[in-house]
């Protein structure tokens, strides 16, 4: 699953797959897990205990075998939905709610910021490809937070 307002650079191979395969997010692949945008908040079904997780994965790409991204894509959406019900918007919606999945049901196989970097973003020296990216948006016109 692919974020349709992001763009390839380089190839995607074999590398890639996974039963259920995560990408690190490029914003936060350098920080302390203290560090990581998690849900805080208990309330939230998305909720990560301070301490708890692993990385921080990116919303834009993931994936896997049928039966594992159904049944991410199903806990997440019921998750979402419950939470919606009770006024509650994770901090990063749908992100939030993957990192929590991915908490919970570790992937197969994860993989580098390489894999959905960020066009507003220098490469740092340790990122020798690129092989996809998300372009730049104007996130205030299309979300509140």
């Amino acid at each position: 699953c692919l974020d349709v307002d992001s763009k390839f650079h380089g190839r995607w191979g074999t590398e890639s797959l996974g039963g259920l395969v995560a990408v690190i997010h490029p914003g936060y692949y350098r920080d302390d897990r203290s560090r990581f945008p998690y849900e805080r908040r208990p309330i939230s079904r998305a909720f990560i205990a301070p301490g708890d997780g692993d990385f921080y994965y990116c919303g834009g790409a993931f994936g896997g075998l049928i039966q594992e991204v159904h049944q991410l894509a199903k806990t997440c959406r019921e998750n979402f939905e419950d939470d919606a019900k009770e006024g509650i918007e994770a901090v990063w919606q749908e992100e939030s709610h993957l990192n929590r999945y991915m908490w919970t049901n570790k992937p197969s196989k994860i993989l580098s910021p390489e894999y959905l970097w960020q066009d507003f973003k220098a490469r740092n020296p340790e990122i020798k490809i690129i092989r996809f990216s998300g372009v730049v948006k104007n996130y205030a016109a299309i979300r509140p937070n």
